[in-house]
């Protein structure tokens, strides 16, 4: 189903109040007139890819010109988030930022490229990746619960495999293991894809992963799913229980998320009509089953609901990243 451009983009002038309606109206709608960039903090291949061409190939008929993605991978998603925070504010590019950009990174590095209040303005929240606390086939570890107490009887913490120092599967477990007493230090690994061979081999036998890489593993039941970090059960495990119910943990959700951004001095007119045309593409019913076939949740919403979501995050990751003393730099 396609939304009328217009239609969406009145209603998100009318919810945004009669000021911003009263100028839009003086003024013609931004149309890009040369081809727009994607800024994509990672290399092709993953998930930041993957949401990036999809919502691009929504977005470029809707915009009248082609999307060229710009694949800057590499310190932390902090290259690409540089690139889009020293680009010419005229709306013509704008990039892929997740919850390691906006709200642990300040944190993890000392010295960071690009302040992520003062360089960016968001377009919206895109989609996010569900998180699930697994275990390898064969392991004699039942349940979350099972997984608690045979580590808090331990002489010594579990080792546990994480995809990366300060990536939101390390931190979910951590965060984890602080709410519940549950001693467990980590592995890291260069990624998701190393950590998981290692888990198949037998050489870690937990960690969490994302539903996105591990979907086949589940699906084969080479890992065997504990919990969802998710605030409740998902389609594609229903039979599997959140943390909340495993464990008790009233209120416990962690994922991965993204949002697009484009540079602070980006004025109105260009960012009110790249967030109605996102929001359409994410309320396509096409774009959000391709999405979700992925392990995926298309997450529509525009600068309000940003705001709570950064401020929700930061309330709970940025206390306990400090706590851990955690740096990358």
């Amino acid at each position: 189903m396609r939304t009328d451009r217009r239609g969406v983009l009145g209603a998100v002038l009318a919810f945004s109040g009669p000021g911003l309606a009263r100028r839009a109206a003086a003024q013609p709608e931004w149309a890009p007139e040369r081809p727009l960039r994607w800024i994509v903090p990672a290399p092709p291949g993953g998930g930041f890819d993957l949401i990036a061409r999809l919502l691009a190939k929504g977005l470029a008929p809707r915009l009248g010109q082609p999307i060229v993605m710009d694949n800057r991978p590499g310190a932390g998603t902090g290259i690409g988030a540089e690139a889009v925070a020293r680009a010419a504010p005229d709306g013509l590019t704008f990039g892929s930022a997740d919850n390691g950009t906006l709200v642990y990174n300040p944190v993890l590095y000392r010295r960071l490229a690009y302040d992520p209040e003062k360089d960016f303005r968001v377009i919206g929240t895109t989609a996010r990746f569900h998180l699930v606390l697994a275990v390898r086939a064969g392991s004699e570890i039942g349940s979350a619960a099972a997984l608690v107490a045979r580590t808090r009887a331990a002489a010594e913490p579990m080792q546990y495999g994480s995809p990366g120092a300060g990536l939101p599967h390390h931190l979910a477990m951590e965060r984890l293991a602080r709410e519940t007493g549950a001693k467990l230090t980590p592995v890291h690994y260069r990624g998701l894809a190393p950590m998981m061979t290692d888990m198949l081999a037998g050489t870690i036998e937990v960690a969490v992963i994302d539903l996105f890489a591990g979907r086949e593993h589940f699906s084969s039941s080479r890992f065997r799913p504990l919990a969802v970090c998710s605030e409740a059960r998902l389609p594609q495990l229903p039979e599997v229980p959140t943390v909340a119910e495993a464990l008790g943990l009233a209120g416990f959700e962690a994922h991965a998320w993204q949002a697009l951004v484009l540079p602070r001095a980006t004025p109105d007119a260009p960012v009110a009509r790249l967030r109605a045309e996102l929001l359409a593409v994410l309320q396509d019913a096409d774009v959000a089953g391709k999405m979700r076939d992925q392990g995926l949740d298309p997450l529509p919403g525009g600068e309000a609901a940003f705001t709570a979501r950064l401020a929700r995050e930061k309330a709970v990751w940025v206390p306990l990243i400090r706590s851990l003393g955690i740096t990358l730099d």
